[in-house]
């Protein structure tokens, strides 16, 4: 149970966000991207889900370490046509989601090429997470654990086995890799600080940048030190909204 004080520090905290991180989920079409992603944001799963067309983007905010966090989860089109449009969002991305299908050898064997465009347009301190989805249909397994455990340690990736049907370690990969970000975003405030404190004037400096959204006529700028709001219910399906777009604010 949690004491008064407790009580009123979550109500006060619940209309506020510390920091707005944007996760990209990527992997090859029909991997379970867009099931994941709503078994986490909406904790539902849809038998009838169509592949996604383009990029969009679903959000849910946690508390992590007393911090009100929304997590802005962007779901890319596996499908090779799309890859040029969703390459620009990759831009300001502080973690990646890569899924890969336990049942489809093929989908696993296309991870290192995605693996190689991540690191071609994401910030070389993005988090990676290596996810095989479908974790329920065992009994149709190509791709082994031992095999995608051995590609994360050799790339440096996290890994885990998911079903997005039966919610199996979805919720915990999420916030694993939120942890993560987390982690990352504090070491570099702590020496951002470190810096100023020293009088130094090679500073860490936490800067917004543009991402071509659908068009090049369609420019959007992305903050890194602006507050948002949330719903109460910490779970929210969005559009494509310049006020939402990616943005990192350190407190």
């Amino acid at each position: 149970m949690m004491g008064r004080e407790e009580e009123d520090w979550e109500a006060e905290r619940a209309l506020e966000i510390d920091y707005v991180f944007k996760i990209v989920v990527v992997g090859d079409s029909a991997v379970g991207k867009t099931q994941l992603l709503g078994r986490f944001t909406k904790d539902e799963f849809c038998f009838d889900s169509k592949s996604t067309i383009g990029v969009e983007f679903q959000t849910r905010t946690i508390t992590l370490n007393r911090k009100r966090i929304k997590a802005q989860i962007w779901d890319t089109a596996g499908q090779e046509r799309y890859r040029a449009v969703t390459s620009a969002y990759y831009r300001g991305a502080l973690g990646a989601m890569l899924v890969y299908d336990i049942t489809n050898r093929q989908t696993f064997d296309h991870v290192a090429r995605w693996v190689e465009e991540l690191r071609a347009h994401a910030d070389n301190s993005i988090v990676v997470m290596l996810i095989g989805n479908k974790a329920d249909l065992a009994a149709r397994r190509a791709v082994s654990t031992e095999d995608a455990m051995e590609f994360a340690e050799e790339q440096g990736l996290f890994f885990s086995e998911a079903s997005a049907l039966s919610g199996e370690n979805v919720e915990s990969a999420f916030l694993r890799i939120l942890e993560e970000i987390y982690g990352v975003v504090s070491r570099k405030a702590l020496e951002l600080d470190e810096s100023r404190r020293n009088g130094g004037n090679d500073v860490l400096m936490l800067k917004g940048n543009k991402v071509s959204v659908l068009s090049e006529a369609s420019m959007m700028e992305t903050s890194a030190m602006k507050k948002g709001t949330q719903p109460s219910d910490g779970r929210k399906h969005a559009s494509i909204d310049a006020d939402v777009l990616p943005m990192l604010r350190r407190l």
